[in-house]
């Protein structure tokens, strides 16, 4: 017996969202952070440096490297992506170009993420209660307003805005997840004659996620989804139906069977690695590593998180049903792995799209006080931050107020702020929509169920736009190897080749593309006049390189972070006295051997 639902949605309160505000509303989203800003650390400038790589040089394309160095994601899709728009946009900068399939993989997330909702709410356990003399939601209109609220519940997550518009295999992990999200939900509603068009984004969806770097999760993925179609088959409102059970079973299998070729896949590639890594290992590491999660969970997921645990509860009765059952496997899945690897707001980025389709099923059941305590606390929040945006901007160029302008100076030594009227005109346009946003919500506009997600999502947008126009040339400046890697290559010979030890990815990827460096590792085979030297593994130089050769030439910081220092040797001939570089210091002030 079915059990009764708690959605009570009249006809008119599921009014679509006007389509054009809702891709105005993607678009002000998904293009700042993507445009004018150059590659920052360390994952975005590593990953674009093996990008680069793969794009110029004759590389083993299944074993992406830079210099030599493995990476640090047993990933290829994203690498071979980034690789392959270098290739066919030459007209473009290297580090634009690599940002177009990125841009891609994140229209993906929002597209697949609308329609897995939709699908979802199609369900017969979703639909709100019937009424008794009618007027109850129709499904389809139902299930449009519960997939704009999806969408606009996974924009107004907070944790989706940086890492959503880099170029690392993390985003390509997200666009897959959801593609294979949207195949598993989409299933019962394609029959035999239309069902190529899930198996297909499930086989892309399962098949980008283990080449980029996360095949066990594929795999239980495929596995859970298999396991929530299998429950529907024999426990469903149409478990009765021949054919439904029939298409159900069909389901199953090719599920199962996409899931058995893509570990197959990763296996033969050899991409199955052992990350487990539990937080800690005493008891005071294992607080301090546990309550590190805990407050990752709590913002880098909201609003999502709470209102997906109300739809746990308002819906506990119909937990086994799909449209809660498919969601909350992948959700679970991910925050596992947040909890089991190192890597863990980027595998907490993998359970936004599922947690914006129980954010979305938590509308039907709220009450007018809660959605109103969510606007207040979202337009105070969200307008504080723009507030402070605005303020710290205005600081930035005139010197007034003085205290930001002095913080501004402080944290980021040698930035000059510069004005962009583009910027401006963007700025100004998306607060004064904000303005009317807020408005439009106070007013006595009809009911909607969506209505509740529209400030969080146009907060985060907002905010998310300012810090890309106002604060753009700052936070360049802040996250970027470039200041660091110009100054090296200002004191060494344009044409002369430079060996590096000690260097990260990061900082190897920039001293390439910034300083237009031919970088070489250090060792008995390289020959290069110049040796950069991270300032941490100075203690080890003499191990791999004879130190009499080389003669001490600088020590170059980055301006925004102290602990960043590299040292510029340069090779000594027969009538150079050598040098020695003053013994460098960590931040406490200890001396290092």
């Amino acid at each position: 017996m079915n059990k009764p639902s708690p959605a009570i949605i009249a006809q008119s309160a599921v009014r679509r969202l006007p389509r054009l505000a809702l891709l105005l509303f993607c678009a002000a989203y998904v293009l700042p952070g993507f445009l004018g800003r150059g590659p920052w650390k360390n994952e975005d400038i590593a990953a674009f440096g093996v990008m680069r790589e793969l794009a110029s040089t004759v590389a083993n394309w299944l074993q992406p490297q830079l210099l030599g160095r493995a990476t640090e994601f047993d990933a290829l899709a994203p690498y071979w992506l980034g690789a392959i728009a270098i290739k066919w946009l030459p007209f473009l900068d290297p580090a634009l170009a690599v940002r177009v399939p990125f841009v891609g993989l994140l229209v993906l997330t929002l597209l697949a993420t609308w329609y897995a909702v939709y699908y979802l709410a199609r369900s017969p356990l979703a639909q709100p209660v019937a009424f008794a003399f009618g007027g109850e939601a129709s499904p389809v209109d139902y299930a449009r307003a519960i997939a704009d609220a999806g969408l606009l519940a996974l924009i107004a997550s907070l944790g989706l805005a940086q890492l959503s518009h880099e170029t690392t295999p993390a985003l390509a992990q997200l666009g897959f997840t959801a593609l294979a999200f949207y195949a598993m939900a989409a299933s019962p509603y394609r029959r035999a004659t239309k069902i190529l068009g899930p198996a297909f984004g499930l086989l892309v969806g399962l098949a980008g996620l283990t080449l980029s770097g996360a095949p066990t999760l594929a795999l239980l993925l495929g596995m859970g989804g298999a396991l929530v179609e299998w429950t529907h088959m024999h426990w469903g409102t149409d478990q009765k139906d021949p054919a439904a059970k029939q298409q159900s079973w069909h389901w199953v299998l090719l599920i199962t069977g996409i899931t058995l070729g893509v570990s197959l896949l990763a296996y033969g590639l050899d991409l199955w690695r052992w990350r487990i890594h539990l937080p800690g290992s005493d008891d005071a590491s294992a607080w301090r590593d546990w309550r590190s999660l805990g407050r990752l969970l709590l913002w880098f997921t909201w609003p999502a998180w709470p209102l997906a645990m109300w739809t746990l509860y308002r819906w506990r009765r119909q937990l086994a049903s799909r449209h809660v059952a498919l969601p909350l496997w992948f959700a679970a899945m991910a925050v596992a792995a947040t909890l089991t690897t190192t890597a863990s707001d980027r595998s907490l980025l993998l359970s936004l799209p599922p947690l914006a389709a129980l954010a979305a099923f938590a509308l039907p059941t709220l009450k007018r006080s809660v959605a109103s305590l969510i606007d207040w606390f979202t337009l105070l929040f969200f307008t504080g931050c723009g507030i402070i945006i605005w303020v710290v901007w205005i600081a930035m160029q005139t010197g007034v107020p003085r205290q930001p302008a002095a913080n501004v100076a402080k944290l980021a030594p040698g930035f000059e702020p510069s004005f962009s009227w583009l910027a401006f005109f963007f700025a100004l346009a998306a607060t004064l929509a904000w303005t009317w946003l807020v408005k439009w919500r106070a007013g006595a506009q009809r009911a909607a169920v969506w209505k509740s997600l529209v400030l969080p999502a146009g907060g985060a947008t907002l905010c998310w736009l300012l810090l890309m126009t106002l604060w753009m040339p700052l936070l360049d400046y802040a996250r970027s190897f470039a200041p660091l890697s110009r100054q090296i290559a200002s004191l060494v010979d344009k044409n002369a080749c430079v060996e590096i030890y000690g260097i990260g990815s990061a900082q190897a990827a920039a001293l390439q593309y910034h300083g237009k460096l031919e970088l070489r590792q250090a060792g008995a085979q390289a020959s290069c006049p110049y040796l950069i030297v991270d300032v941490e593994a100075q203690p080890t130089l003499s191990s791999t390189v004879n130190l009499p050769d080389w003669a001490f030439q600088a020590t170059v910081r980055r301006p925004t972070d102290k602990t960043e220092n590299v040292l510029l040797y340069k090779r000594v001939s027969q009538d150079t006295p050598a040098k020695t570089p003053p013994p460098s210091r960590r931040a406490n002030g200890k001396a290092k051997p």
